[in-house]
Order: C-alpha cells, then structure tokens, then sequence
C-alpha cells in the first residue's frame, strides 16, 4: 500500500500538560485580519477565518498555489540553498565527500550555459539504440535498462514490502507506461479533458521535432502514441480502484506470469532487471496480460516512436530550454495553471534533496533543526495517543475485541522525527560538475542497486520514505509508523510560546490526522505488525463500512469551481483521517490545563482559537486548473472541505460559534458523522 501523505505545513506543539503563563503567550499567532466579518462561521468557516486573506493574496506566477504550505516550503529551499551554496564554494573538498557531491550535482543541475549547449546530445545514444531495435527481444531489452537508470517506461516497477508479510521484501510490478495522470484523462469526454488530449498531442509533436527536426510525419506518430497509451488505460484501473489494498495485492509465481504474459519473456526481463526471486507482487494481473497482447499486435516501429518519446519526455526537465520549455507549457502550465517556471536553483535543489535527500539532509539538521522540536513532538503525540485510546473505548460501534486490537495498534505505532538515525553512504557515486543527465543517471544507477540488494532480505523498519528537509509528513501502513521530516518543523509554524488552542488546532490536528490514517478505510486493513489481513469482527466491518458510506456521500455533495463535485470515494481515506483526526485533536487539546482554565486571548475562547487554529492551518488559494487536477488525482479534497467537512461534524464546533439550522453548514444531530 502506498504511503499516506499529509502535503501540508504544519505547527511544532507544546506539551499537553505545559502550564503557560499568559504574558508567555505570543498573541499574534492567529491572524484575525485574515477574518471575513461579512460571513457567517456557520456558513463557510474557512471564508470566515480566512476570507480577506484569499481576497487580499495573489499566486506568484511562477505557483500553482499559495498558502502557510508554500510560505514554509520556500523557507525550506532558501535554507538547503544557504547549504548548497557553501558545498558550491568549497575549496578543494574530498571526493566522495558529502560537499563535493551535492556541491558538484547542484553546480551540474545549474550550469544553463552546458546545458543549452549540450542540446540533445546527452541522450543522443539511447535514441540511436532505440533506432536500432530489430525485436521484442532488443525493446525489452532497452526498457530494462532504462529501469536501471531511474525511467519507468511501460509499467512501474520498484521493491517494496509485501503486505501480507511486512518483514521481507519483494519485487512490486504496477501499472504504468501513460504520460497523462491516470486512466480517466483518456476516456472522459467532457470538454477539458478533450482539450488535455489535444494539449498533449501537440506536446509529444513538439518533442519529436525537437528531437528529430521538423516533420509533418510526426503529427501521425503521435497521434500512434496516444492510440497506444490509450490501449494501456483500458486495460489500467482507476485512481479509486487502485485505494484497495486486498485487490491490488497478487503473489504470483514467475511461471504463472509467463503463461499469461508470455510476450514480457519474464525470465530474460527479471535477469536484465536484476531480480532473482521466483515470485513477484503484481499490482495489476491484467495489465500485463493486456500489456503483453500489445507487444504482439502493436507495430515495433509505433513502440519504437513511444519510446523514444518517452526517453526525451522523462529527460527534458534537464535537457536545453527548448525542451524544458515545452514540458514545462504542458505538464505545468496547461495541466496546473502555473503561469512561469520556478527560479533554476529552485528546481536544482529539489534535484538535490531528491537525489542525494540523506546528504543534504544531514547537513541540513545540522544547521536548521532544532533538537527541542524533537522532544515537544514526541510529548504532543503521546498525548494524542491516549486521548485517542480513550476515544476507542468510547466507541459504540466497535466491539470490545476489536477495540483491544485497535489500541494494542495504535500503542504499536513507530513515531519518526526529524530524520533517520543512520544514513545512505553516497560516497562510491561519481558525481562532477560536467554533465547533469550523467549525475542523474549515475545516482539512479546506485539507487536502483542500492534498492535491489534489498530483495528477499528482511526489511529495514529504520528507513525513511522522505528527506529530511522535506515540508510533509506521512503515515506508512506497512511499517505502522507516523514520520515527520525535519522541513516541516520549522518557522513560521513552529510556535514554542504559543498557547495550547492555537497548537492543539495545528500540529495536533496533523497528528491526529496521521494516526487516523492507520484506522481510515484502507490503512484498518493492517494490522500492528504492517500486515495486510483481516483483524477486524465481520460487525464491526459491517458497522465502519457505514460510516464510511456516510463520509463518501457528505464529501460528494461537494463542488468547487461551481460545479465540479469533489470525489468522496477518492478523497475516503483522508476525509476520515482529517474527521476522525480533529476529534482526537480536539479531545487531546480539552485535557489541557489551558483548556480547562477557559481564559480567552485576544477576545476568543480556547474553543474558538482551537478551530480558528484548525482552518488557518489549511489557508490556501490555488489556480483553477490545479484544482481540477487534484480532484481527477489528489486523494486529499480541497481545503475549504478539509476544514468545514470536519468542522460540520463537531457539536464543540456548533457550540464554540453558535452554528444554528438554517446555517449552510448546519447538519442534524442525526446525520453528524462520528468516526472516534
């Protein structure tokens, strides 16, 4: 199962039991002046919260959308630049060594001048290999090495836990080879994705001449191009029926597989891959049927234009302007509304932290991560934790021995801070200043190496799944872990004098949301151990798969852009981490001194501030066409419903500002959805 990923900024928290003066308090943590007096807390909370702060804010151009996310986010890339910049300048560091890596892959990924230069030449070679291919035998061969360089083509494949193992890794193989998003950017036909598709054949137009040269041909390769991913799709799943962990789970001997997709040559294709075990996970059986049909009836010269395609469309980022200018009008500009390119260091530094995430990482908390941070969030999530243990052996709907192993669960959880407690070793890469798509390739190589040598061994529950400097936070069902990296844990959220309403509202929501995470709807279906298998009574399914209907059908009725409904059944599993995290927030937060004293700062009630907190945490303005993405793909909703949605269910919400029938998000007793 993939990881749960917050993909927000979020709050460092004081203890639950810190006792605060109030003259400690910083009273300018909340934003009032972002309040929209004009509207009513019980019709929109997020516009009353946050109402003149969207009015009053524009997205940069060169973003697809602006709020406390982004704010940190750039603070963070300023912060791995000042590092950047002194590996940089060095003076004659080691090779091998920590500074002269980074520092040599940044001035590499810099270097416009080169890169311009170079123009196509740095793939030159694997376009002429491409050319050619003879055989299936050539083309599989050719797509097997390009895994090995870090390009997925045909299908997604990468070594993971086995779910219903947690402890040994295996060989996952997914469906893959589409450049649109997912399956429904093929097949919808409504007016925007007709104009997608055309958008996306006059940009795999302007690769093939820009590779090739101008040719009227190229018009009917692409169009061959589209013909063939649209195959693919069809026999694809849907970003929803990809959410079920049991229907995508299928351990599978290699001899079955080359009986049913006998064109892969599975044997010949798992030695080039470098994998020697003899079963597999396979996500999706019948994509590699369907895949394997396609290498027979699908002319070799229409997979030969494919990949080469493919080859440029995954190196263009790094290739000469033109290239980068064409991917970025289309995937950016078209597909998200992002009006300008970010800044080149920018863009360098992501490469760096997700390339070499451990080096730059370690230097990284060297100089920015402040070691109190460590130790208030590990008291605010044991505090969370028994107010949630509380909240399952409150539940009505769950039965006693289900709630013992839904506690024994959550008492299991690994939490993860800040950053590893040991680090990949880089130092064997040969990494210069002469070449980007050489670096890039190189460090790949060693990746791929590094994660294959894991195959058939125990897993490591040590590692991490994001750099440290990274603005996020996730929740990892096979490892049972709630990790939090050190780039979100940092100002401008991290208020160590700031009252416990205001942090309870922020940090603990987030908390609260990713120990959800471990009991939403797909992560309930592993247990304490990271083991994908039944613990649950057949009552207790029956009664949480109600409740799960209940959230689908509350977030459906959602629109944004006037007429656009969010998908409840995509948005499931956050929309019940983001409920169910707020009241165990909530319930975390009343335990409190603060909370119990009930003194008001800056005329609201640690109630109000509590909520205010909750909602100003998600501020957001995004463009219109990010958010059309993110409903076609993004399983968390749009932030206006990740603070009403929650907040609509909360009697402390109706009481702390009055909310009455007739307000637009007034819900009956009756209908309110309590998950904890």
């Amino acid at each position: 199962m993939k990881k749960t990923i917050l993909f927000l900024a979020i709050a460092i928290a004081a203890g639950i039991y810190s006792c605060k003066e109030q003259s400690q308090m910083n009273k300018d943590i909340l934003d009032l002046s972002g309040i929209d007096s004009t509207i009513k807390p019980g019709d929109n909370f997020f516009g009353y919260a946050n109402g003149n702060w969207v009015k009053n804010t524009k997205i940069p151009e060169d973003q697809r959308g602006w709020g406390a996310f982004y704010v940190l986010r750039d603070q963070a890339l300023e912060n791995m630049k000042t590092i950047l910049d002194s590996c940089l300048n060095e003076k004659n560091p080691a090779k091998g060594s920590v500074a002269q890596q980074v520092g040599d892959l940044y001035a590499s990924a810099l270097d416009s001048n080169a890169v311009d230069k170079a123009g196509i030449n740095p793939i030159k070679d694997k376009l002429e290999q491409i050319k050619a291919i003879k055989t299936t035998d050539e083309l599989l061969s050719y797509v097997a090495s390009e895994y090995t360089k870090g390009n997925n083509l045909m299908f997604d494949f990468r070594v993971s836990p086995d779910d219903k193992n947690s402890n040994i890794e295996r060989a996952l193989f997914y469906q893959g080879g589409i450049g649109l998003p997912n399956k429904n950017y093929y097949f919808d036909k409504d007016a925007k994705s007709e104009e997608i598709r055309a958008s996306y054949k006059e940009y795999i137009v302007k690769i093939l001449n820009l590779t090739n040269g101008e040719n009227a041909a190229h018009t009917k390769d692409a169009e061959d191009i589209i013909k063939l991913e649209t195959q693919l799709a069809k026999v694809s799943r849907t970003p929803v029926e990809l959410r079920d962990p049991e229907a995508n789970y299928n351990l599978l001997a290699v001899a079955d597989m080359e009986k049913t997709s006998v064109n892969l040559q599975w044997n010949t294709l798992l030695q080039q891959l470098k994998v020697k075990e003899d079963t597999l996970l396979v996500g999706q059986p019948e994509f590699f049927k369907g895949l394997s049909g396609l290498l027979k009836s699908v002319p070799l010269s229409i997979w030969q234009q494919y990949l080469a395609f493919h080859t440029v469309n995954h190196s263009a980022a790094w290739l000469s302007q033109p290239f980068y200018q064409a991917e970025f009008d289309f995937f950016s500009k078209k597909l998200s509304g992002q009006l300008q390119p970010e800044p080149r260091w920018k863009r360098a530094t992501m490469l760096v932290n997700r390339l070499l995430g451990d080096a730059l990482g370690k230097l990284y908390v060297q100089k920015y991560f402040p070691p109190e941070a460590k130790e208030y969030m590990t008291n605010l999530v044991h505090n969370l934790q028994k107010a949630y243990e509380l909240k399952i052996k409150e539940a009505t709907w769950m039965s006693d021995s289900t709630k013992e192993k839904a506690i024994d669960k959550l008492n299991s959880m690994t939490l993860k801070i800040g950053y590893p407690d040991k680090w990949k070793d880089y130092s064997g890469i040969d990494i210069s200043r002469s070449s980007i798509i050489s670096n890039i390739e190189r460090i790949n190589e060693w990746l791929y190496d590094y994660d294959i040598n894991k195959l058939g061994k125990p897993v490591d529950k040590t590692e991490w799944f994001m750099t440290p400097p990274t603005v996020n936070a996730y929740y990892n069902p096979s490892f049972n872990e709630i990790v939090f990296p050190a780039g979100i844990l940092q100002p401008p959220f991290y208020f160590q004098n700031g009252d416990d309403a205001v942090n309870y509202g922020g940090i603990g929501f987030v908390i609260g949301h990713e120990m959800t995470h471990g009991f939403d709807d797909q992560g309930s279906q592993y247990d304490k151990n990271g083991n994908l298998r039944t613990w649950w009574s057949d009552s207790d399914l029956k009664n949480y798969g109600q409740i799960a209907d209940k959230v689908v059908a509350q977030y459906d009725s959602y629109t944004i852009l006037d007429s656009v409904h969010v998908n409840g059944k995509l948005t499931l599993g956050e929309n019940m981490a983001d409920i169910g995290g707020l009241a165990i927030a909530y319930a975390a937060f009343k335990m409190t001194k603060e909370a119990e004293g009930n003194k008001p700062i800056d005329n609201l009630t640690p109630d109000q501030r509590f909520f205010f907190s909750s909602a100003q945490v998600w501020r957001m303005v995004t463009r219109p066409e990010t958010l059309l993405w993110r409903i076609n793909n993004d399983p968390h909703s749009p932030e206006i419903y990740r603070v009403n949605g929650p907040l609509s269910n909360m009697p402390a919400f109706y009481e702390a500002f009055g909310v009455k029938p007739g307000d637009k998000m007034y819900r009956p007793e009756e209908d309110r959805i309590k998950i904890w």
